[in-house]
């Protein structure tokens, strides 16, 4: 019985945390449509929450946005995939390489000071208006974090466990599969949680200049209809978005840890 109790408060304490968290959010809420509606506020500027919901319940039910955050979420997901597969495999290339390392880090380090969106009038002469410009750019953004922390996690695997695997004839490949990528998986994570972060404001920005149909595009139509209301409700839209995306993020880093008895 003391075991069944000891395994049942962490679960209270989170059903209580989260609660708390919702009563929080009403709370907010419930002052903002106060304060609207007492100072006499014009929806222009700031709308009740009530008119945000209206504006987000009717762009949900007319269906007007599906498509954009259809290509949103098709713009997040493959600048992921592309950005993130591309840094870890870089990563683990220049943990892996000294030379390597010496030879191309001043170069990665120069492509992160330039600002991303600042290329996005290039990427449209490259590529045109559209989706390829906008995965493209998502990709940047989000492979730097996989890049730099895929490199750091594997180069700090204790000496004495290189050694271990040394004496008993591990091969290169073995010990980079069997030891450093265990062992540095944790901190590869911890990037992928910042890569999938970034790589979602990557896409809503990119959309604000090089898009036609997405979330971000959406926001911009909305400022120039002045429909403040829509506006919110978008926003709102992209933060649903980008909490799905980090929940998936750490089921995705529990499966995998638990997996490598890490967890």
């Amino acid at each position: 019985m003391p075991a069944d109790i000891v395994r049942s408060a962490p679960r209270h304490q989170g059903l209580l945390t989260a609660l708390a968290s919702l009563a929080l959010l009403a709370l907010a809420l419930a002052l903002w449509e106060l304060a609207s509606r007492r100072l006499g506020l014009p929806a222009l500027v700031l709308p009740p929450p009530s008119s945000v919901a209206a504006a987000l319940w009717k762009g949900l039910a007319s269906g007007y946005f599906r498509p954009h955050l259809l290509a949103t979420t098709w713009n997040l997901a493959l600048g992921l995939a592309l950005g993130c597969s591309i840094g870890f495999l870089a990563g683990i290339a220049l943990a892996e390489s000294a030379a390597l390392r010496r030879l191309l880090w001043p170069w990665v380090v120069v492509s992160q000071v330039i600002p991303k969106l600042a290329l996005m009038p290039l990427f449209i002469l490259w590529f045109g208006f559209g989706h390829t410009s906008l995965v493209v750019i998502t990709a940047l953004i989000c492979f730097f974090p996989l890049l730099e922390t895929t490199a750091t996690s594997l180069r700090q695997v204790a000496p004495e466990r290189l050694e271990l695997f040394r004496m008993l004839g591990a091969s290169r490949w073995q010990t980079l599969w069997q030891l450093k990528l265990p062992t540095g998986l944790p901190g590869v994570l911890a990037g992928l949680r910042v890569a999938v972060m970034l790589a979602l404001v990557g896409a809503v920005v990119g959309e604000f200049i090089g898009a036609s149909q997405g979330l971000g595009a959406l926001v911009i139509a909305a400022q120039g209809s002045m429909d403040t209301p829509l506006m919110f409700a978008v926003l709102v839209l992209i933060a649903l978005l980008g909490v799905v995306a980090y929940q998936l993020t750490l089921w995705f880093e529990a499966t995998l840890l638990r997996r490598h008895d890490l967890s």
